[in-house]
């Protein structure tokens, strides 16, 4: 299938059919690798219990520069994205990047256009998405508003939150039974029983808070020790730097230094350097102001997406499109993997222009929450026309 992206909007003409090899839901499967070193829990890791002496490691292997690249100044991102303007003007740089990526509200029309006769599947990251970016992540709260936009949204459409957080962390702060919840970057699924997963080795059949069955897809089950132990150590060497946060996702570890003055940076950087040195099954990922320890497998955001289109049973066709709405680094996957076939639209939240996957933009968590209340407005008004017959049509009585 063709998928055309001109300077005005974006534009997806036909999507293929899916089928399980294409969407790769053998190899995604798979138990996780068994290469490198295994988890001993009777290993015991040094803590170092100084200021390191050296950073040289963090300053050489590029994690210094990763870590402020991960949330850049302003200024240097409007003078990278303005092209052929002389002033750094906000308005100026957003509008030219716009022009790549579309305000998803003002390119609504275009959007339902499309999705008419399709069944839509809605996937949302929380964090700068559904809630504002804070400095306490645990103050990270959706508004009632927002609240009420994704309950009225998952009424019409199978809906999923996809987080980094843990999926019991990100299950209580949404707190809606109905949705489906993707925690630490997919990695720890709760999603509808398929006939094509129920038994793999990886899933446990459970229950929900509505007592209704469901599939609990771990991937990184085996690592859960692992990380527990990652958790304890960098949570015991950091607790000395002030503003750092260390939280422990179940499958994945992250020290968040928003809080942190710049010049420690490189402290908490070979912390976690010299850490990951011991866990070969381990690997670094940045996250905005956010060092991610996280296991060495095959999978991510997107992944997660395939695999919940997989249960939901809509992976196998041609009127399926899937919206990921998302403002981080790690939704790229997802959005990577909607551009690539054509598949769906990626939408990404940002008040500065990035490089993004991403078919359309939104600004900020209040314009996710118009968005979602369109689709709803959207699918309502359909529901109503389909209701009302025909002018000219009569209608039997039984």
């Amino acid at each position: 299938m063709d998928m055309k992206l001109n300077q005005s909007s974006p534009v997806l003409t036909g999507p293929p059919p899916l089928n399980n090899s294409r969407m790769g839901i053998h190899s995604i499967l798979l138990p996780c690798s068994q290469s490198g070193a295994s988890f001993s829990s009777g290993k015991k890791i040094p803590i170092p219990r100084k200021k390191p002496s050296k950073l040289d490691d963090v300053q050489s292997n590029g994690w210094l520069d990763a870590m402020k690249s991960s949330s850049p100044p302003r200024k240097k991102l409007l003078k990278d994205f303005t092209i052929g303007f002389a002033s750094d003007d906000t308005d100026i740089a957003y509008s030219s990047w716009m022009v790549k990526y579309p305000s998803a509200l003002n390119s609504f029309e275009q959007i339902s256009n499309f999705a008419k006769n399709k069944k839509l599947a809605v996937f949302l990251d929380y964090d700068g998405t559904l809630s504002p970016i804070v400095d306490d992540p645990e103050h990270a709260l959706m508004s009632d508003e927002m609240h009420s936009s994704v309950r009225n949204v998952a009424k019409y459409f199978p809906t999923a939150i996809v987080s980094g957080r843990s999926r019991d962390k990100v299950y209580e702060l949404v707190g809606l039974a109905e949705l489906y919840y993707a925690g630490s970057h997919g990695m720890d699924i709760m999603g509808p029983l398929h006939e094509v997963i129920v038994g793999h080795s990886n899933c446990i059949n459970s229950t929900d808070q509505q007592n209704k069955e469901v599939n609990l897809f771990q991937p990184a089950r085996e690592f859960v020790p692992m990380i527990d132990e990652v958790f304890r150590t960098l949570a015991e060497i950091t607790k000395d730097i002030k503003g750092a946060k260390v939280e422990n996702h179940k499958f994945c570890a992250s020290v968040h230094y928003r809080s942190v003055d710049e010049k420690n940076w490189p402290t908490i950087a070979q912390h976690v350097h010299d850490i990951l040195k011991n866990y070969p099954r381990l690997q670094l990922t940045h996250g905005r102001k956010v060092l991610e320890i996280r296991p060495v497998i095959d999978w991510n955001k997107g992944k997660s997406v395939e695999f919940l289109l997989e249960s939901l049973g809509l992976n196998n066709s041609d009127d399926v499109l899937p919206i990921y709405i998302g403002d981080d680094r790690t939704d790229e996957d997802a959005f990577r993997v909607l551009r690539k076939g054509a598949r769906g639209y990626g939408i990404l939240v940002s008040s500065i222009p990035k490089e993004t996957e991403a078919f359309y933009s939104l600004r900020d968590p209040s314009e996710v929450m118009q968005f979602l209340r369109s689709l709803v407005r959207w699918k309502e008004q359909n529901i109503n026309s389909e209701e009302v017959a025909p002018i000219g049509v009569t209608v039997s009585q039984p």
